[in-house]
């Protein structure tokens, strides 16, 4: 099932030319110093966004706060089992959280 959901973040990250998947054991995508998706060992995909962007996609995608090894990963969205079904649609989720730690001072205490 883990593998599964693997196949799908991997799909999800390559329809986004400009990022690159992170990790062996934790897969993530990272720029200019900060992570900024996640994928758990529950097989559920994170998206880090602003704060108000944050509040935007609780209630327009019922959704709620992401967590990995039981810690809610603060700026990140839960996306929805049923989005999978349409990557497209979390691929432009994932798109905008790029622009986003792209417009943030870089994160100098960690790579590139």
């Amino acid at each position: 099932m883990w593998e599964e959901k693997l196949k799908i973040y991997n799909a999800l990250v390559a329809k986004c030319p400009r990022l690159e998947r992170l990790g062996k054991t934790m897969p993530y995508t990272a720029a200019n110093g900060y992570m900024f998706s996640l994928f758990n060992k529950a097989g559920e995909i994170g998206i880090r966004f602003s704060k108000e962007r944050q509040e935007y996609y609780f209630r327009e995608l019922s959704t709620t706060f992401y967590k990995s090894y039981g810690a809610v990963m603060s700026g990140y969205i839960l996306i929805p089992e049923e989005m999978l079904k349409d990557l497209d649609k979390v691929a432009v989720l994932l798109d905008e959280s790029y622009d986003y730690i792209m417009s943030l001072e870089p994160n100098k205490h960690k790579k590139k």
